[in-house]
């Protein structure tokens, strides 16, 4: 009887061993990839340096609103694609609509009281590495819908220029540093050490 009752004891143990090895839902979506630890390998790859504080930029030099046909520039067409229940006029005038402001979570109906603003604005992408861009670099940047949020003007006057270690949205907070990083990674953008850091902070509770 003893060997039958250690082979039982060892099929057991065997068993509760390889339990333990199977990997708990729990267990599973602890090790799953999340927005916020993708967001820091590319903030990670950014190559970080100190601001290019030169006195080159110029907004004339970023031309953006280009024409996107049928009577649109970037801005009006951007109206219409980030808004809802967008009325146009003539010549595509945007006359009504709804925007929801991401960075502050107001709902802006007037059209008047919209920005179209560049997610890393022109003027920080001018100091963030882009010095020997062309000009047709500068253009498609100024121009990528990729770039472009459509915000209440006040939350956008509030942001100026101002990196994320000056200036954070009230709203989403994880998800405007992932946007910011996305940008900077496609076109290869400098941070400076105390941008890398906020956003860094930032990502840890993402």
């Amino acid at each position: 009887m003893k060997p039958t009752t250690t082979i039982a004891t060892l099929a057991a143990a065997v068993a509760l061993g390889t339990a333990a090895c199977v990997p708990t839902p729990e267990s599973a979506a602890a090790k799953r990839p999340t927005a916020g630890s993708s967001t820091a390998r590319q903030l990670a790859a950014l190559r970080v340096a100190p601001v290019d504080t030169g006195a080159h930029y110029k907004r004339d030099d970023w031309p953006h609103w280009v024409s996107v046909g049928k009577g649109c520039d970037r801005r009006e067409d951007t109206l219409k694609v980030q808004g809802r229940n967008v009325k146009t006029g003539k010549g595509c005038k945007v006359l009504s609509g709804e925007w929801p402001s991401r960075y502050d979570g107001v709902t802006v109906t007037d059209p008047g009281t919209v920005d179209v603003d560049h997610m890393v604005p022109l003027a920080e992408a001018a100091r963030s590495g882009t010095r020997g861009w062309s000009e047709k670099q500068r253009t498609r940047y100024a121009n990528d819908p990729a770039v472009l949020v459509a915000v209440s003007a006040k939350s956008n006057r509030a942001k100026g220029d101002q990196d994320p270690a000056k200036w954070l949205p009230a709203k989403d907070r994880c998800g405007y540093v992932a946007h910011w990083v996305r940008v900077k990674t496609t076109y290869a953008m400098t941070v400076d050490q105390a941008e890398h850091d906020a956003i860094a902070a930032i990502l840890r509770h993402c």
